[in-house]
């Protein structure tokens, strides 16, 4: 596939391999984009900034409803490619398809609704002789730069909103999974979206992505991906906007006033989706001591049950991680945790890019494996014998994105919304739920900024007052 630099087909560079991470076959080649690649893209962007500027916001709100159409229409085609690029499911990328579907409607919908708002002038003495407002007006340029593990979706919650709200966009998808972001950029340019404001650029992040970070015309850069990397953009960014979401260690408490079997079915289930590859997946468990065996072993048949193997196949519940490297840094954290004295009660074992559904208990508080981000389909389970105890045990962690705690005591659960130190406390159901019309987010080393097209569109712009002086009488 050829990139789009201003919405035309271009790709002068080497080209790269994007492999299946199941079997390592070859699905097609993108270019890397060249020094000069990049810089015509940045020269088309501020055109397409100043194009979308001019741009009705009726028509902003067509393009984006669709571009949903385009999302739809061609639902089959992109959820085979996401298959075949990051090792999802089949019916995962359908799942992750549908999202993305509704996520460029949310973002039409909300194009209407971005407004200011009147400035009570007159509330201060020398205001008396003022009215006015405030706009939001396009920052212009905004670099997206997105993940492997939902190559469509997050792209589309970068992208959607910017464009919503006036902007151009520059989309650099992951080295891994570029395939998808160029197809969302085919189909934006076939909505009718002015080809200038769109230009999505292959190849590695530490070349290409940096060019573009450190350049002073874009206005924004909203990333996805790892606290090193994000550490990294923000440093390089200068006087520029960003929005980072970096990850997490994402936590639930099971108390014992809940339906046991069904947390731990839904725990094991969110902990596994997408081998373990989601920044939001459910790592650590935290369960009252009298319902402790119980989950454990509901939990364990659960993973005991679900299928591992090639994504592409029906019966598959597992597809393989993105690479067999990172399947590799999984063994190594669960090998360095049993040896410390954890016990693995299920799974554990890799083949290949392949790793299995895991269970972990007794896990000291210092592993890699409970205190760092996985990444992968590995559960942490510890007991707890109260809540002020689980609580302190969920923020024992430099992250910080959302969290999940099961009981049907109204006390506990509101215990746990304020003080738990993360973005969202999902009551009665796992962090890994998100609906993509939400504020999501983190604190501490999970970043900052929040996506969700209403909230992402108020990161992409800018305010701009607009004070009235009355004639003097």
């Amino acid at each position: 596939m050829k990139m789009l630099i201003g919405g035309t087909a271009a790709g002068d560079g080497a080209e790269v391999p994007v492999r299946n991470p199941f079997d390592g076959s070859v699905v097609d080649t993108a270019p890397a984009a060249t020094p000069d690649e990049v810089e015509r893209a940045l020269c088309l962007a501020m055109e397409g900034a100043s194009a979308m500027g001019r741009l009705p916001r009726v028509e902003r709100v067509a393009v984006l409803a669709r571009a949903a159409d385009g999302i739809k229409l061609r639902a089959g085609q992109l959820a085979r490619t996401i298959a075949e690029e990051s090792g999802k499911t089949v019916r995962e990328a359908e799942g992750e398809v549908a999202r993305a579907v509704q996520t460029f409607r949310v973002a039409s919908e909300e194009a209407r609704r971005l407004a200011g708002e009147l400035v009570p002038f007159d509330g201060a003495p020398t205001g008396t002789d003022r009215f006015g407002f405030f706009l939001r007006v396009p920052l212009g340029l905004v670099v997206a730069i997105t993940p492997f593990n939902f190559p469509l979706n997050l792209a589309a919650h970068k992208v959607a909103p910017a464009l919503a709200a006036g902007n151009s966009v520059i989309l650099k998808p992951a080295s891994a999974t570029p395939l998808t972001g160029i197809a969302l950029g085919e189909i934006l340019c076939e909505a009718g979206l002015p080809p200038e404001a769109m230009s999505v650029l292959t190849g590695p992040g530490g070349d290409v992505g940096a060019r573009l970070v450190s350049d002073s015309r874009p206005r924004m850069v909203t990333f996805t991906g790892s606290p090193s990397v994000g550490a990294a953009i923000v440093r390089a960014a200068g006087l520029k906007k960003t929005a980072m979401e970096l990850g997490s260690n994402a936590a639930v408490i099971v108390t014992e006033k809940c339906d046991v079997e069904a947390a731990a079915e839904r725990c094991s289930l969110a902990a596994y989706a997408l081998a373990g590859q989601v920044c939001i997946s459910v790592q650590r468990v935290v369960v009252e001591r009298g319902v402790y065996d119980r989950f454990v072993e509901r939990a364990c048949a659960v993973a005991r049950s679900l299928v591992v193997g090639d994504q592409l196949s029906a019966g598959t519940d597992i597809g393989p991680m993105i690479n067999e490297g990172e399947a590799e840094r999984a063994e190594l954290w669960v090998g360095e945790a049993t040896g410390a004295g954890a016990c693995v009660l299920t799974g554990g074992c890799r083949r290949g890019s392949l790793f299995e559904p895991t269970v972990i208990t007794d896990v000291p508080l210092d592993a890699r494996v409970w205190r760092e981000e996985a990444f992968a389909p590995v559960m942490c389970v510890r007991p707890f014998d109260t809540l002020d105890e689980a609580i302190a045990t969920v923020n024992d962690s430099a992250y910080g994105l959302q969290a999940g705690i099961y009981t049907d005591s109204l006390d506990d659960a509101l215990r746990a919304a304020h003080e738990i130190e993360c973005g969202g406390v999902m009551v009665n159901d796992v962090p890994t739920f998100r609906v993509d019309l939400m504020p999501y987010g983190g604190q501490k080393g999970s970043g900052m900024g929040r996506e969700g097209p209403r909230f992402a569109m108020e990161e992409m712009t800018e305010i701009r007052v607009v004070a009235v002086r009355r004639p003097v009488q």
